[in-house]
């Protein structure tokens, strides 16, 4: 399904549709399947109980309007979505209606649901970002040897190469994604505690139920349930906003140099993208600002998420209630940049003689820091400094090279001849251990399938 107008900058497709109603309820219904199941297996329902509800359990027949207005009363979707369930079991097998939801509790199917929806998230995530960090090697390889400006305070500074840059934008994808691997990992557990997380309504086979029902649902049996423990979920959240904001300072990036008066990157070009409706030139980031756009919402998701795990007890009070659209907000929100640098990665274009044109505009100057290093050693670090900054800003107000400038000096004049004076200017031999981080950020990515 496409996603809302509304959301259609803050999700993508799939993930739209994985958070969508039927699917959500798809998910409860998967879990008293399993469970119906897993009890019967154990003897504790019959297996005629567990069939007939598999049998019913089916999301078309089921009003999701009716069940949607019937939540917010009942202060959880499980209750009438029970209740529901329990009526279409009857209207097949009387008797097997009695054992529809046997010994859970209404947190045991949300929670439960809600991670086999994370399950599916995964690996729409890890695939996204696994593209990105392909593209982005890739784009790093491709431009080792391309020097560029570096840039601090947003003015231009010493000599970098493009390579360098788009590998410490890959190894920071990578981090994340290796750490978000991890944290689903640690978060995708099964839900099964009864009323009060004892399982005392299944006597001595609570434990067996549990470990069948996660067995059948691909998920992990925790230690215990974790009604109002919410910190793993809290710990993937988290995950979620590193990666978004790993993403975000990317785009940033990226957007910075996409300006008319850098013009050093652009993104993909395709039909209707980054347009105007007023302005036929334009080629606005669009996907830096879909990107940006998720970085900026998830911190303030995050922190609502974090403020609600102070539960009460047992049961809390409105902390579970408030996780749901949390949760699937930062999940779609960490898709859809993710999604979205992807796309830029592996469509992204460089312009090189762009980046030379740039360091040539700056006369020199951003290699002052050179010559100060240099002359350093012939009349003093001090002396060599306030030569250079007045000579840098003769430079620009001159609009002249700063080696002629310093070649006009007297003092510069008898300390370096002409030849070793160009060469101090020369962008491609300041670039220091550039090529030598490149490479090892590259080669140094953990891999999150060895976690």
């Amino acid at each position: 399904m496409s996603a809302s107008l509304i959301d259609s900058l803050a999700t993508t497709e799939a993930l739209a549709e994985l958070f969508s109603d039927r699917s959500v309820l798809q998910a409860m219904l998967d879990f008293e399947i399993a469970l119906a199941r897993a009890e019967a297996r154990i003897g504790i329902i019959p297996s005629t109980a567990a069939e007939a509800i598999a049998k019913a359990a089916k999301a078309e027949e089921f009003d999701l309007p009716a069940l949607s207005r019937a939540s917010l009363r009942a202060g959880t979707p499980t209750i009438p979505f029970v209740r529901a369930l329990t009526s279409l079991v009857r209207a097949q097998n009387e008797e097997a209606g009695n054992f529809v939801h046997w010994g859970a509790t209404s947190q045991d199917v949300s929670d439960t649901a809600m991670v086999l929806l994370l399950k599916r998230a995964q690996a729409l995530i890890e695939d996204d970002l696994s593209r990105a960090e392909r593209g982005l090697q890739a784009l790093s390889e491709k431009h080792k040897n391309t020097v560029t400006l570096a840039r601090t305070l947003l003015q231009p500074a010493p000599p970098i190469t493009f390579g360098l840059k788009a590998a410490g934008w890959c190894a920071a994808i990578r981090r994340g994604r290796h750490n978000l691997n991890r944290a689903f990992r640690d978060a995708l557990l099964l839900q099964l505690g009864g009323a009060v997380g004892t399982l005392a309504a299944l006597a001595d086979q609570g434990l067996a139920v549990a470990q069948a029902l996660a067995s059948d649902l691909g998920l992990t049996c925790p230690d215990a349930p974790w009604h109002t423990q919410r910190d793993r979920l809290a710990n993937l959240l988290c995950a979620c906003a590193v990666v978004t904001g790993s993403i975000g300072k990317i785009a940033r990036d990226i957007s910075l140099l996409m300006q008319g008066e850098i013009g050093e990157a652009a993104e993909p070009k395709a039909p209707g993208r980054g347009g105007s409706s007023t302005m036929p030139h334009k080629r606005n980031p669009i996907g830096c600002a879909v990107c940006l756009a998720a970085a900026n919402r998830v911190p303030g998701l995050l922190a609502s998420y974090v403020s609600s795990m102070s539960q009460e007890h047992e049961r809390g009070v409105g902390g579970i209630q408030s996780e749901w659209a949390t949760i699937a907000a930062i999940m779609q929100a960490t898709g859809v940049a993710a999604s979205s640098v992807a796309e830029i990665a592996e469509g992204m274009t460089i312009d090189p003689g762009r980046m030379r044109t740039n360091i040539d505009a700056t006369q020199g100057t951003i290699l002052a820091e050179k010559a100060v290093f240099y002359l350093a050693g012939k009349i003093g670090r001090e002396r060599a400094h306030h030569l250079l900054e007045d000579a840098t800003r003769h430079a620009m107000a001159e609009q002249r090279p700063l080696a002629e400038v310093l070649a006009a000096s007297p003092e510069v004049a008898r300390q370096v001849d002409p030849t070793a004076l160009k060469r101090l200017f020369d962008a491609q031999e300041y670039l220091g251990s550039a090529e030598v981080f490149r490479q090892r950020l590259l080669a140094t990515l953990p891999d999150s399938s060895k976690d």
